[in-house]
């Protein structure tokens, strides 16, 4: 189930970046001849595209790098179309919701490490994507935790309670 739109978002905006995305990607499918269909939601405060129905590991890659790249030129397409700059965020075959759940487990134990030894705890190196689920799941334990390190070799550092 989505999340409700937060106050203040416009979610005919993000629902028009929804569709631009869709668009754009249905066209990348057609060229590159993969089946596949688009669902669109508002989830938050950013445009969620996803492509359900035949296996396409092809467009997801080694470690989602892929889908990343897919991502970066569908935002760019909805930002030459808009003006805005684009939040959206795209999913295939399931790939994000699957390492969104594996990444809250992983910041999890990590901040279960932390409140038992008291020390700070770095990660790997992630993503944008998978920093943001880790800090959500450190965050509900009750920890703080920062990204360091600059790109692509940014991770996150899980801290102890002040």
């Amino acid at each position: 189930m989505a999340d409700a739109p937060e106050a203040g978002v416009d979610v005919e905006a993000l629902e028009n970046e929804g569709d631009i995305a869709a668009d754009y990607i249905e066209g990348l499918l057609d060229i590159a001849d993969f089946d596949g269909d688009i669902d669109m939601d508002v989830e938050g405060d950013r445009a969620m595209v996803s492509v359900v129905g035949a296996t396409l590991d092809e467009l997801i890659g080694q470690d989602g790098e892929v889908l990343e790249a897919l991502q970066e030129l569908t935002r760019l397409a909805v930002h030459r179309a808009t003006g805005e700059r684009s939040r959206l965020m795209l999913d295939i075959g399931g790939y994000r919701d699957g390492r969104r759940k594996v990444l809250f487990q992983i910041g999890a134990e990590a901040a279960t490490k932390v409140k038992e030894t008291g020390e700070v705890h770095p990660l790997e190196p992630m993503t944008p994507f998978e920093r943001k689920v880790v800090h959500d799941a450190v965050a509900a334990a009750g920890l703080r935790s920062e990204s360091e390190g600059e790109e692509p070799n940014r991770y996150v550092v899980v801290h102890p309670a002040d």
